[in-house]
């Protein structure tokens, strides 16, 4: 799969999501059809009316047809109890037509987030994050990885940015996203030198600028500036934050992009690439569970 080189108006090298995330459905819809087109099944469960958690569920189910696999989604309403959503969970992992479950997060405030996660199999937990897939991680053990930090190691590798021995700075420790990723890097094949940055960090402007790869995943609008970035550095932005009906990353785009030897957009970086790796994971689910 060849990736075309845009470059933003400063001359860094744009890290485009959406074409790796094409790509990467297209190779597994080949991969399904060649497999004599088992039915990979997708499962989502949602609770509540937010908006912008509709729309993320929405697009995996169209990239998921899109990938030949099936998608089905539970919707629950914000006042769903506790029992009501374990129950629905518990009906899909009982189910061996489906393989992946995601339960989309953040769940209401009165839902215990960490029980119903707990009711997933790791072969099911297609987002990677229960405390058995984190655990796998750590151990280097076969399982799933969460999505969004395996959709930041798919853009470098595929444009090729070197890690090994390289220094990286994280920003953000949450386990969805930062201590994953750190996991990620540090371990053999990738082999970078890791600092986890986050609000306690002392001077956060200095240590950023020691690194060769500043991976922004804070949730903090903008809060990485030109002063943070290393002349020559890759910047990734994970960081959402929603101002006026508007996403805004945690890098400041504009300014960066004219010192970052390498840059992704936002949107259209690692957003993408957390569905892909959502569809990754599925396959694999897939293969684990026996279905092809």
């Amino acid at each position: 799969m060849s990736t075309e080189v845009r470059r933003t108006a400063g001359g860094a090298i744009l890290l485009d999501g959406v074409v790796l995330r094409d790509q990467t459905v297209a190779k597994i819809k080949a991969t399904i059809a060649a497999a004599g087109n088992p039915k990979i099944c997708l499962a989502t469960v949602l609770i509540g009316d937010d908006a912008p958690s509709h729309i993320y569920v929405n697009n995996k189910h169209k990239k998921a047809q899109e990938a030949g696999m099936v998608s089905r989604g539970v919707n629950l309403p914000a006042t769903a109890s506790q029992a009501e959503v374990e129950q629905e969970v518990a009906k899909l992992v009982a189910d061996k037509s489906v393989h992946g479950i995601l339960v989309q997060l953040p769940l209401p405030k009165h839902i215990d987030a960490e029980a119903v996660l707990g009711l997933l199999p790791v072969e099911k937990d297609v987002d990677g994050l229960t405390e058995k897939s984190l655990g796998r991680l750590v151990r280097g053990l076969k399982g799933h990885v969460p999505c969004t930090p395996l959709g930041v190691m798919r853009l470098l590798e595929k444009y090729k940015i070197e890690t090994k021995g390289k220094r990286v700075v994280v920003i953000g420790r949450s386990a969805l996203t930062g201590l994953p990723q750190m996991l990620l890097l540090v371990r053999r094949g990738a082999d970078a030198t890791v600092t986890v940055a986050h609000k306690s960090t002392l001077d956060m402007v200095a240590v950023c600028r020691e690194a060769d790869i500043i991976i922004a995943a804070a949730g903090s609008a903008r809060m990485v500036t030109a002063a943070h970035v290393k002349p020559g550095a890759t910047v990734i932005d994970v960081g959402v934050t929603r101002i006026d009906n508007k996403i805004v990353g945690d890098v400041d785009f504009d300014a960066v992009q004219s010192i970052a030897g390498a840059i992704t957009p936002m949107p259209g970086g690692t957003g993408p690439m957390t569905i892909a790796c959502l569809l990754e994971n599925t396959l694999e689910a897939a293969r684990m569970l026996g279905a092809i």
